[in-house]
């Protein structure tokens, strides 16, 4: 029974209704993907810490040996690391990392802007379906030349003001997720920035 009541609801909203529907859908699975995607992306700190340390000693075959490229700082890392070894020279190896780096940085990025846009347009879409029903819901009080029973003009005003709600509950997941997402992204730039920078730092060096 509440199912039914359930769809008796989101199907009244209308067209509009069913747009939000399936933004709600495509933002709840952005956030996942993007989840499973990011999960690593700020991780092996300690690893990254210790192969440096290794290259910083001279065991430049144990500290390569040594990363495993799971997060995008790992991947940087050690293509720098091996281009150093290959006898590259460090302003190169410099200019490479940093497109790698802003190559890691894009593909960790994508959908974002999607989710921000769902979390922007949502409640512009929930208004617009409640403003459409609240006129159609007037435009039947003045057809009826003022016989209208108020309770079916009070449901007809409910029923428009479902849309705003849902657009405010398709807006707030969207708007939490993409910034947290976002934030995450952020972490594993500075991430990144920090392993390709004591790096080029160790090779300025000579260590």
């Amino acid at each position: 029974m509440m199912s039914t009541d359930l769809w008796s609801m989101l199907t009244a909203g209308g067209p509009v209704m069913s747009v939000l529907i399936l933004l709600s859908a495509l933002s709840l699975t952005l956030i996942i993907v993007k989840i499973v995607q990011l999960w690593p992306s700020t991780g092996g700190v300690a690893l990254r810490d210790a192969a440096l340390d290794q290259w910083s000693g001279g065991d430049r075959d144990g500290a390569i040996a040594a990363l495993a490229p799971r997060s995008p700082a790992d991947r940087v890392l050690l293509a720098g690391m091996q281009q150093l070894q290959s006898g590259m020279s460090p302003a190169l190896v410099e200019g490479d990392l940093a497109r790698r780096g802003n190559d890691e940085v894009a593909a960790m990025s994508g959908w974002l802007r999607l989710l921000d846009l769902i979390s922007m347009i949502s409640p512009l879409l929930g208004l617009l379906g409640t403003v459409l029903g609240m006129v159609q819901s007037f435009q039947s009080l003045a057809l009826a030349q003022g016989s209208a029973n108020a309770s079916v003009l009070a449901g007809g005003i409910w029923l428009a003001l479902l849309t705003t709600a849902a657009g405010l509950m398709v807006a707030i997941p969207a708007a939490v997720g993409s910034s947290l997402l976002t934030g995450r992204v952020e972490t594993a730039a500075l991430r990144i920035e920090s392993a390709v920078g004591r790096l080029m730092t160790l090779s300025a060096q000579g260590g």
